[in-house]
């Protein structure tokens, strides 16, 4: 599968083009700072450009299958629509391509599904950015897109485990974060597997 990641330079980017590389895909990485990207495959293809800019966007989504989107926001805890604005920009692009597979991470608490009075305090701390997510993902919804969102839990530099908890309602119980490697795990085994489509997915360690 040819493969676009948005936002491939992030931690969690890196981790799922290398995993995509090591499934088999080919896979360009479409980032603001290439480099920033440590990597180099035969499959791999770095192209450089801003997400909100549609001309790059469009010239990186030519002749692919998929989208991974890792992007994430610059302005901390403050107001934004970044997320939403690049959402547009690739959902536009995929729809010129001809682009209909999206998975996109986002986070836990995009569908206000995390309980209790900590659950209430962790989503209006991270309102803005929750927000900003959750337009995002109504932009991709809004296409004839076959999509799934990640909604990973607290994300740590944890190793690499392959096991994880998924949940289609509200946050798995237990743990209250996962790796970013498993996350990347799951970005890349969801773009190609149909179990997922039209499916927001709660993600979190078995810990």
């Amino acid at each position: 599968m040819n493969i676009v990641i948005i936002g491939a330079s992030g931690k969690t980017g890196q981790l799922a083009a290398q995993q995509a590389l090591d499934a088999g895909h080919r896979v360009t990485a479409f980032i603001r700072s290439p480099e920033k990207l440590k990597m180099t495959h035969e499959r791999l293809t770095i192209v450089q450009g801003d997400a909100t800019d549609s001309e790059a966007v469009n010239s990186a989504l030519n002749g692919q299958d998929a989208v991974i989107s890792c992007v994430g926001s610059n302005n901390g805890l403050s107001k934004t629509t970044i997320l939403r604005e690049m959402a547009s920009t690739v959902a536009e692009a995929m729809a010129h391509n001809g682009v209909d597979r999206i998975v996109y991470m986002a986070s836990a608490g995009i569908d206000r599904e995390i309980p209790g009075v900590m659950g209430k305090v962790t989503m209006k701390l991270l309102g803005n950015v929750l927000e900003d997510h959750r337009n995002a993902v109504e932009v991709y919804k809004s296409f004839d897109f076959k999509w799934t969102i990640a909604r990973p839990m607290g994300l740590t530099d944890k190793p690499y485990t392959g096991s994880y908890t998924e949940t289609l309602e509200g946050i798995p119980s237990g743990s209250k974060s996962i790796s970013r490697a498993d996350v990347a795990d799951f970005l890349v085994r969801a773009i190609s597997d149909d179990q997922y489509i039209y499916q927001s997915v709660g993600l979190a360690s078995k810990e």
